[in-house]
């Protein structure tokens, strides 16, 4: 592309106006990473259909399809974590934001007692290997929980 050129103000991938590299950060959504066989991959990135309650840039918060009280809310992050604890190394700034998010849900609910459940591992209970929180609430909850 040379100047005066039918193309040269166009950019390119990667680029700004005029073939220059672009010095704005890259969008969000050019960051985030999924795995295809993912669940809540597929959720988060609106394949599969979902009861959403609330959502942001890196958190999607919506209904459980087989709830364990009154409310019963999963909050994911939009990037692929197997578990909570590669989240809050890799990231834990959207760990910090997945707890923000349970604690809007719960209020959007109405609910000031809740529960926060994270499951690591097959044998706690885990059956998605996509971090994610439980918002839990609306009834009393025992102890032990398991």
């Amino acid at each position: 592309m040379t100047p005066g050129g039918p193309n040269w103000l166009q950019p390119t991938a990667g680029s700004s106006a005029g073939g220059l590299p672009s010095l704005l950060p890259e969008p969000p959504e050019a960051r985030v990473t999924r795995d295809a066989d993912c669940l809540f991959c597929k959720i988060a990135g609106g394949e599969i259909p979902a009861d959403v309650v609330r959502e942001n840039e890196r958190t999607l918060a919506f209904r459980d399809i087989s709830p364990q009280a009154p409310t019963h809310v999963l909050v994911v992050p939009r990037d692929h974590h197997r578990d909570v604890a590669s989240l809050a190394a890799a990231e834990p700034d959207t760990l910090a934001e997945l707890v923000r998010t349970a604690a809007d849900v719960a209020a959007d609910e109405g609910i000031d007692a809740y529960r926060l459940v994270f499951n690591t591992g097959e044998q706690a209970g885990q059956s998605v290997f996509h971090v994610h929180v439980h918002v839990l609430g609306g009834r009393a909850m025992t102890w032990p929980p398991g």
